[in-house]
């Protein structure tokens, strides 16, 4: 075993283990109560971690040739030798990843595999590791590739984008509370709480890693409010206890759409238009839903 496959073993190995101590402790706390822990919900996010793990063995990813190109055209070549080069990958990379998450939840094609994430109707750390089987496929990966255009190696900047996606796991949670001047600087798991909930003041917020700095320079951030908690999971719930019905659903809903769209431009629009766009103007986008909600 490789020392990178080894080190992912030990991770995902972590983030379980605690994800499950997290169940068990929730389970016991609300035994009383009429918010009783959803157990699937941990299930169907194991089998989506296992099924990555699988589907990582196919060399299926669209990102691959993208590097690939990004690096043999690089304008530098980078390398971390100080504190300040270290830093500025930092930044960069949490910057690439706020357009990522921000595409993610505004171009249906990629939603079709991010709303796997936001399937839980619970917020608990196992939502923090189900992630959907058809990111490699979709490329989301690219959306790093400037970094390897300026001459930071591929491997580098998917070892960085896999310890930003570690950070956020401990933001899973509901019951951190918020935590002071931390909030203007850093993604917390109150801001957290605002980016899964289907609340209509909530949607499409939050989409920073481990920084918030971006949301608030490009007016995505929203805070966490007493009088409004989040309900959280999609604006049409899934329900199903099915796995490929959750992992799936999206692409399913995706490809009828498209099939029942008047012409190949406007089946082409549902795939880069922001998710519950409609040709008819009947859709449930999150700018409709917000004003129903203001209207309601």
């Amino acid at each position: 075993m490789t020392s990178t496959a080894l080190i992912s073993l030990i991770a995902s190995s972590f983030v379980v283990g605690v994800s499950l101590i997290e169940a068990c402790w929730l389970t016991w706390k609300n035994r009383n109560t009429h918010a009783r822990f959803q157990w699937h919900e941990v299930w169907l996010s194991l089998v989506d971690l296992a099924g990555r793990k699988l589907l990582a063995f196919l060399p299926l990813s669209l990102a691959t040739p993208i590097f690939a190109l990004a690096w043999e055209h690089r304008i530098f070549t980078v390398t971390l030798d100080s504190a300040l080069m270290v830093m500025l990958l930092f930044v960069g990379q949490e910057f690439c990843y706020y357009w990522y998450h921000r595409c993610s939840h505004r171009i249906r094609f990629f939603w079709a595999t991010h709303a796997v994430h936001h399937s839980p109707n619970q917020l608990t750390l196992s939502s923090a590791y189900r992630l959907g089987w058809t990111g490699k496929i979709t490329g989301s990966a690219m959306f790093f590739a400037p970094l390897v255009w300026l001459g930071v190696r591929p491997e580098v900047v998917l070892v960085t984008l896999s310890l930003n996606l570690l950070y956020q796991f401990w933001l899973h949670t509901t019951w951190i509370p918020k935590l002071g001047w931390l909030e203007y600087v850093f993604n917390t798991p109150s801001a957290h709480r605002v980016h899964h909930a289907s609340n209509a003041t909530y949607l499409d917020a939050n989409y920073g890693g481990v920084l918030i700095v971006f949301d608030r320079l490009f007016g995505t951030y929203v805070e966490e409010r007493d009088e409004e908690p989040c309900r959280y999971g999609l604006t049409t719930p899934t329900r199903s206890r099915n796995p490929l019905v959750v992992e799936l659903e999206h692409w399913v809903s995706l490809a009828r759409d498209m099939k029942s769209a008047p012409g190949w431009w406007t089946a082409l629009a549902y795939v880069f238009q922001p998710p519950g766009w409609r040709h008819d103007g009947a859709g449930e986008t999150t700018e409709a839903l917000r004003e129903r909600a203001r209207v309601g």
